[in-house]
């Protein structure tokens, strides 16, 4: 699916949905950035990614938030330090158990 795809969706959804969604995609848009070596893009979507998310409680949507948001966190620490010793997957999503 496209960027113009998820935005469609986007569009018409209500708050909380909506940031939530949008964070989703700006974290997309983030690491697209990095596979073409732009590390400031990658930082500034990922920083408003960051802001949406720590909006969002603990668990959001039957997806654990939290651990998401201390793997953005990560990213960004990484990125900002100019190491180039980066996490070897972007962010994961997890979805929560219904058990």
């Amino acid at each position: 699916m496209t960027h113009e795809h998820w935005e469609s969706v986007w569009l018409t959804l209500e708050e909380p949905e909506k940031s939530f969604l949008q964070a989703l995609i700006q974290m997309a848009a983030a690491f697209h950035h990095l596979e073409s070596g732009n590390s400031a893009g990658t930082i500034s979507l990922l920083r408003r990614s960051l802001r949406r998310l720590e909006q969002c409680p603990a668990d959001f949507g039957g997806i654990a938030i939290a651990p998401l948001r201390e793997e953005v966190s990560q990213w960004l620490h990484t990125l900002g330090s100019g190491t180039s010793n980066l996490p070897e997957a972007p962010p994961q999503i997890n979805i929560l158990s219904t058990d």
